[in-house]
């Protein structure tokens, strides 16, 4: 599962990606209003993390359907939290450019989310037709 230069996962473009996007909803919900600690920066802070802990975990699989079964999960868990941006910005917890940052590097995860899970779907294709 391991080997020296890390976990299979760590490798993935799109892991290294979501960690970046994580690092950016962690510091921008910092500065979201107390009162939302547990209601809005809870569910986007746990959306965000589900992201690339799918992606991780969904890597660890014995099977390409197994892992593309989390890359759906993390594509959901990523739209989730991009819904709650979405509420953040039109309650004025989000500046607009934040928001945009934001809605620019989940549309570039959620491209490299779909291109894995297609072709985990070929690669399923051809574990089932041996």
């Amino acid at each position: 599962m391991s080997d020296k230069s890390g976990f299979r996962f760590e490798k993935l473009d799109v892991w290294q990606k979501s960690m970046e996007w994580v690092d950016k909803i962690y510091h921008v919900t910092a500065n979201f209003p107390a009162d939302e600690k547990f209601g809005l920066i809870s569910q986007l802070k746990r959306s965000s993390l589900s992201v690339a802990s799918n992606i991780a975990e969904g890597s660890g699989r014995s099977s390409a359907k197994d892992f593309a079964r989390f890359i759906e999960i993390a594509y959901g868990s990523l739209m989730e939290a991009i819904c709650q941006c979405t509420i953040a910005k039109r309650q004025g917890f989000l500046s607009a450019d934040d928001f945009q940052y934001i809605y620019i590097k989940t549309e570039e995860i959620a491209k490299m989310l779909s291109g894995l899970r297609a072709y985990l779907h070929k690669t399923k294709k051809r574990e089932t037709t041996r």
